[in-house]
């Protein structure tokens, strides 16, 4: 296997992609085992371009020194897989559920949604969607707000821009509803401002601090423990219960994953074709 720039570098060694997956692992949770060589030098093919590399050894002896390249093999190493309305059930139950909800109980207090690991923005922007057009008052009022948040900043780039492919909006996104909220421009569709407002789009690594996250009514972190060791997991879920979630607080994991036997402090609730777990 080689990776390939300008020239032609020798095939990745065991210690170097020791190093790569050491650090993946301490900076960011990412789990690399052996065997995922071939991934490893596909991805960091465009970060040698743009470092000017010509080697893998050279971008692992510039890790210790470089931080942007650091972030950037990051960057290259995380999985940014979602669409919009992924799933559907969590959203139908959000509209029809909890958010009634929250709108009888809360009165004039705000609703607060945290879209956790958010990747290029689908997830958020269907939570805004639904609120414009199911919630106009909660929105005209100032009284919701949706915080989303990746370790990615290319990601978050992406996301404050709202341009989608037309490939990316095919996939899950009603065509009323693209017509409505987003504009063409070339071949992509861009986000109206409208949209785009009702998001605040975060930097955030979950292994870092969470000082910057506010105390939520719904959590959304799906398709994201999977990615993490068991400690890892319960250290995540722990936070979110103490540190994110409000008494009460709802959050929504991935169709695989679960609070059971990771924390068991979460209380399981079925609704319809939904799971989602209730804070003490």
């Amino acid at each position: 296997m080689t990776v390939t720039t300008s020239t032609t570098p020798a095939e990745m060694t065991a210690s170097e992609f020791s190093a790569i997956a050491d650090m993946l692992d301490s900076e960011a949770a990412i789990q690399i085992n052996e065997g995922q060589e071939y991934l490893v030098e596909s991805r960091l093919k465009p970060v040698l371009r743009q470092f000017e590399l010509s080697s893998i050894s050279e971008l692992v002896a510039g890790l210790k020194k470089n931080r942007a390249l650091t972030d950037a093999t990051i960057d290259a190493m995380t999985t940014n897989e979602t669409l919009f309305f992924r799933d559907r059930h969590p959203f139908d139950t959000i509209r029809d559920v909890l958010l009634p909800d929250l709108v009888a109980k809360n009165g004039a207090q705000p609703v607060t949604i945290w879209c956790a690991a958010c990747s290029s923005g689908q997830e958020p922007y269907s939570l805004g969607m639904i609120l414009l057009d199911e919630f106009p008052t909660l929105v005209s009022s100032n009284r919701v707000r949706i915080v989303a948040t990746d370790l990615s900043p290319t990601m978050i780039e992406r996301c404050k821009e709202g341009r989608y492919s037309q490939f990316e909006v095919n996939r899950g996104l009603p065509a009323p509803l693209l017509i409505k909220h987003f504009d063409q421009v070339g071949r992509d569709w861009v986000a109206k401002p409208k949209l785009r407002g009702l998001v605040d789009f975060r930097e955030h690594n979950l292994l870092g601090s969470w000082s910057d996250i506010p105390r939520c009514d719904i959590v959304l972190m799906r398709n994201v423990l999977i990615y993490f060791t068991m400690e890892v997991k319960a250290t995540l879920l722990s936070n979110i219960r103490r540190d994110a979630l409000k008494p009460g607080g709802a959050l929504f994991l991935g169709s695989s994953e679960t609070t059971i036997n990771v924390d068991d402090a979460f209380e399981r609730e079925q609704r319809d074709r939904s799971v989602l777990y209730r804070a003490p």
